[in-house]
């Protein structure tokens, strides 16, 4: 929980601030705390522990406005960054649109008690943390003549934030999380160096999962061995839920209000419009517990809600503050994304996999683009070839190429398996007519 004397200090920032010359004021400071163990070959590599805590002010001065951090919280030191931040902010150019949300909008504190702060993680020692990532570990560590070497890591930490702002909002926030990671590298054919890993997270300890990590990661490693080319075309592509949100990212990124009042989003213009299938249902859902994208107000302090953000392939939602709302002329909905969840299906993956008659599983992503302003994309993959509802080889060196919102239109089938390790709960997903280079 943030400190009380953090809260003071921000409390007097503010006023100073005003008396100052400030027309209005939004500060926040944020505290964070994390520990990590790393390990390679059952050898510990590196600790760290780390404990940061930072001011942000947001100076809104004569239609001006400036933005500054510090880490140094000295009462003998505020009211001089403060006085130095109004005459820098004075120089710059006037923009009527930099303002704060309107007061009706805020965040007006009826919590719901989403669950992001575990108080056990005060309770664990150093020597339960690094013998879950040893026991991780030893699970496969000399076990396979193909494995070169195993890494992996545990990690935990919490976070606090308090923000208020001067006309009338104030808030907090307090998440707690923890990780677990084995990656093993192994030897293929030739140079080929094939590899992969496995990782599990959660906001609370009881809900990490601490055994069976490293298991999974030799597991995924090995199936990679025997890479092939596969013959260029078009095939239907399954993706897996470990990747699923690498397509979804520049879809979000399109959605947002700078993108928007910039005219470099390929979806401009296009609410209330079809932009995918049927099968393409997209919640931003801010109230769930225990996931990692609640919340109840954005980092503009503004109220969280449920809303739909594709319904049915129809676009419905776009991200846009209050700055891009004034600066398009249209009303504000909300920052950015908090908790998504894409509607899942009725069948798992491996059903999915048995009732295809040529298609390609895609596992990972190397590198690529998309175009923000066309949707165009190209991104390297890799995964398996399917013949006949049966995985035949893993492939190697393919690329796919195409448009977003077409892709997204070939949405054929949305799978029962979201991931919800993070803020994105997007099941593996079926494609057809995908363009694949490779052979």
């Amino acid at each position: 929980m943030i400190q009380i004397q953090y809260k003071k200090f921000a409390q007097q920032a503010l006023e100073m601030a005003l008396k100052n010359g400030c027309q209005a004021c939004r500060i926040g400071i944020y505290t964070s705390n994390s520990c990590s163990f790393d390990m390679r070959d059952m050898k510990i590599e590196q600790l760290s522990q780390a404990a940061e805590s930072r001011m942000q002010m947001e100076l809104f001065v004569d239609h001006r406005y400036g933005s500054f951090s510090t880490n140094r919280m000295e009462k003998n030191e505020l009211e001089k960054m403060i006085t130095n931040g109004i005459h820098a902010v004075r120089y710059l150019e006037q923009d009527v649109c930099r303002q704060l949300p309107a007061e009706s909008r805020y965040f007006r504190g009826e919590k719901l008690d989403l669950q992001q702060f575990d108080k056990t993680i005060f309770d664990i020692s150093p020597e339960a943390k690094k013998e879950v990532l040893s026991q991780n570990m030893a699970e496969i560590f000399g076990t396979n003549d193909k494995i070169i070497s195993v890494s992996g890591n545990y990690s935990d930490g919490n976070d606090d934030g308090y923000m208020i702002a001067s006309n009338g909002f104030e808030g907090a926030t307090e998440t707690t999380w923890f990780s677990l990671g084995i990656e093993v590298s192994l030897k293929g054919k030739g140079d080929a160096r094939p590899e992969d890993g496995w990782y599990e997270t959660a906001l609370y300890n009881s809900d990490l999962k601490k055994q069976g990590v490293g298991k999974k990661a030799l597991e995924r490693g090995l199936r990679k061995l025997g890479q092939q080319k596969v013959r260029s075309g078009k095939y239907r592509m399954v993706v897996e839920n470990v990747v699923t949100s690498r397509l979804l990212s520049p879809m979000l990124a399109a959605l947002n209000g700078g993108a928007l009042q910039q005219k470099n989003s390929f979806l401009l213009n296009k609410l209330h419009q079809k932009v995918g299938s049927d099968c393409f249902t997209l919640f931003d859902e801010p109230h769930i517990p225990k996931s990692y994208g609640a919340r109840m107000f954005d980092e503009e302090g503004v109220v969280t809600e449920r809303r739909p953000v594709f319904e049915n392939g129809i676009l419905k939602t776009y991200y846009i503050g209050t700055y891009s709302s004034l600066k398009m002329n249209v009303a504000p909905t909300i920052a950015s994304p908090s908790q998504l969840n894409l509607i899942s299906g009725n069948r798992n993956l491996e059903t999915i996999i048995q009732s295809q008659d040529k298609a390609v599983l895609v596992t990972g992503f190397n590198g690529g683009n998309c175009n923000p302003t066309t949707g165009d994309f190209s991104f390297g993959v890799e995964g398996f070839y399917i013949e006949h509802g049966i995985i035949k080889h893993p492939i190697s060196e393919m690329n796919i190429t195409g448009n977003m919102i077409e892709l997204w239109s070939r949405l054929v089938e949305v799978s029962n398996d979201p991931l919800k390790q993070s803020s994105r709960w997007i099941p593996s997903l079926v494609f057809e007519n995908v363009s694949f280079s490779g052979l």
